[in-house]
């Protein structure tokens, strides 16, 4: 489990593709301060097993499910990766639970600047539209983010917005994104809990 708060951010070393698989290299060093073999840590949004590590970096197996339903795949050597170390029992919760299971990808729409932060919109699928909620919590990249606007289209497509302070925006790689750069996306598992339970109380009445 994670919380969704960027600990650094690193840098892809190496990221070899078979047929439908990958094994990714990441230079890490904090994450690798005190990480172990089988040790989870979240790669902008995608929780990784650990299988071989340096005293800087660490490797990690990605297996054809998650290179479709995630930016993994399309990551190149030299591009920054957003990461977190697992939590630890008895950490402060600063962000929301994020599990590091993507549920999809986002497209950026629009980056607004503003004086002292950047509003900036995604793309939605629309499976996963009703789980966003505005003021709710979404993990975009790995980053845990409040909702602070949601729209539904005549066309049928839907988005959401998030406003980033300075921090968020440095600290991060969502600084550095621009329109049609697409992100991995993770609900609330709350809401996805809800629907869920909501489905089976529908199909038994």
């Amino acid at each position: 489990m994670f919380t969704g708060i960027i600990e650094e951010l690193g840098e892809v070393l190496a990221l070899e593709r078979t047929s439908d698989a990958a094994v990714i290299t990441v230079r890490a060093p904090l994450a690798v301060s005190d990480a172990g073999h089988g040790d989870s840590i979240s790669v902008s949004g995608v929780c990784l097993t650990v299988i071989d590590q340096t005293a800087d970096s660490f490797t990690a197996d990605v297996m054809a499910q998650t290179l479709a339903m995630s930016t993994i795949g399309s990551l190149a050597v030299g591009d920054r990766v957003n990461l977190e170390r697992a939590a630890q029992v008895g950490d402060r919760l600063g962000g929301h639970i994020v599990q590091g299971h993507v549920d999809g990808t986002g497209e950026v729409l629009s980056v607004t600047p503003g004086e002292a932060w950047s509003v900036l919109r995604f793309s939605i699928d629309a499976s996963l539209a009703p789980l966003v909620v505005d003021k709710g919590s979404i993990s975009v990249s790995g980053v845990s983010l409040t909702v602070s606007n949601i729209g539904d289209e005549a066309d049928g497509s839907h988005w959401f917005e998030v406003s980033l302070i300075p921090e968020t925006l440095t600290a991060t790689t969502l600084g550095a994104l621009s329109v049609g750069d697409r992100v991995n996306l993770e609900t609330d598992i709350l809401a996805r809990h809800v629907q869920r339970l909501v489905s089976f109380e529908r199909s038994n009445s």
